[in-house]
């Protein structure tokens, strides 16, 4: 998108011209999502740059609505689209589209007014040369480490970007983000004992992200530390602790789960669950997109409710789904203000700031309980089936004896049931928000390795 001083006043001009052509061309409905920005991505190799990416650019998504049939036109160029046509071609299409008995706007009294301010955005003024000064930095640090052999990559990011969504019943509104990341990846070893890992950080204020240099030596330092790994005997009813790094794509499986798309089609091992323990008691799960400078925090839904914090899980209890308006209206409750979309498709449920809430143990208390088992550093392949809740997965890490690391592992399976791994599930207290979908490390009994 090329720089404007108000972004978003342009954005909400270009809405509401798309809405007075959807009216002009027969739309009894319709809402409009203008989305833009700009980034730039620097990636080094060797103490030379090796790739710099710039990008800018703007979409506009236009729906309208005849009865409960709804098109949706997608534009990339709104600066200078053609309105008229776009409108007219979204009628058209909206009027041989089958039948949806749960699609519609809001209601008016559904619709957000006023929302706070969560400082998502910072000025934005980093350069080109600082990116690059930051990749090498995080390289250099890296490579520093005994032990570490040779780079893998390693970069710097910035990107700045827009939103605004406006509709006919009555919605305008508009917010902006930034975001920034830094990782390094290299490889340990020589030979056929050669190990390879990384590490990284993304925030939305510069001022908040990791120091390159602390980012690239932990690369290097978990590199070193995988070296020599050996593959344990295959074992069931293991302990197995999922280090906080990856412990989010356990949050991320109970996020799926507890979609109100996929509970509605009857595709979730959890939609009977509803009202009932599927955590131990004492944990807590929320999503919260209010959550200031939080990664996926928004003022606002993709259909213009206003968003509050959730409590999915309570004391170990599952108390709501995340829905949308369509989805609430299969099911017949509310939404909860989780629309999330882009300019080309209607709007689906998805979550924010998605968090297991930390316990009261920290991770060194949690490998001390372990006589015999697997801390999991690294997850590999997606053998998930979010239907019935079978869960297998690639991982490596380290083997726990006594409750203390005995050696590095590679090449084994974990796997076992997402509602059985959920309920035998006991968080650590060291909850770091990296991502959206985040988590503390992770201790769950009963699991299954596969190793010789």
């Amino acid at each position: 998108m090329s720089p404007s001083p108000d972004p978003l006043s342009d954005m909400q001009h270009m809405a509401a011209r798309a809405l007075d052509a959807a009216k002009k061309a027969g739309a009894e409905a319709a809402d409009v999502l203008v989305t833009g920005g700009e980034s730039i991505e620097v990636s080094v190799r060797e103490g030379k740059l090796e790739h710099l990416e710039r990008s800018d650019g703007a979409s506009l998504g236009l729906r309208v609505f005849i009865g409960n049939r709804q098109a949706i036109v997608s534009l990339g160029d709104p600066a200078r689209a053609g309105f008229a046509e776009a409108a007219r071609r979204a009628v058209d299409m909206a009027r041989i589209a089958p039948e949806d008995p749960f699609a519609g706007l809001a209601r008016p009294e559904q619709i957000a007014h006023d929302w706070p301010t969560l400082d998502l955005m910072d000025d934005f003024s980093i350069t080109t040369e600082t990116l690059l000064d930051m990749g090498l930095a995080c390289e250099a640090a890296a490579l520093a480490v005994p032990g570490v052999t040779r780079p893998a990559g390693a970069g710097a990011s910035a990107s700045r970007s827009f939103v605004f969504l406006a509709a006919s019943n009555g919605f305008s509104g508009g917010y902006g983000r930034t975001g920034y990341g830094v990782s390094a990846a290299v490889i340990a070893g020589e030979g056929a004992d050669m190990q390879r890992d990384y590490e990284y950080d993304s925030r939305l204020h510069l001022a908040d992200l990791r120091k390159p240099d602390d980012v690239g030596r932990e690369a290097g330092e978990r590199a070193v530390r995988r070296l020599h790994p050996r593959k344990p005997r295959s074992v069931s009813g293991a302990p197995v602790i999922f280090e906080q790094r990856i412990a989010g794509s356990l949050a991320g499986h109970l996020a799926a789960a507890v979609n109100g798309r996929a509970i509605a089609r009857g595709a979730s091992f959890l939609k009977d669950r509803l009202g009932q323990a599927v955590f131990a008691s004492g944990v807590d799960v929320s999503d919260d997109p209010l959550l200031p400078r939080g990664l996926a925090s928004k003022p606002f839904d993709g259909e213009g409710l206003k968003t509050s914090r959730l409590k999915i899980v309570s004391d170990g209890v599952l108390r709501t789904w995340l829905l949308d308006l369509a989805s609430a209206r299969q099911l017949n409750m509310e939404s909860n203000a989780r629309a999330a979309r882009s300019p080309g498709a209607p709007p689906s449920p998805a979550a924010t700031n998605f968090h297991i809430a930390p316990g009261a143990r920290t991770p060194g208390e949690l490998m001390t309980s372990v006589k015999s088992g697997l801390l999991v550093t690294e997850l590999i392949g997606m053998g998930v089936n979010m239907v019935n809740g079978d869960y297998s997965r690639g991982a490596s890490g380290f083997w726990i004896e006594n409750g203390e690391i005995a050696f590095p592992v590679s090449e084994v399976t974990i796997a076992g049931n997402l509602a059985e791994m959920f309920a035998r599930l006991s968080p650590a207290d060291d909850l770091i928000p990296r991502a959206a979908k985040c988590a503390p490390t992770c201790l769950v009994e009963g699991m299954t390795i596969a190793g010789r």
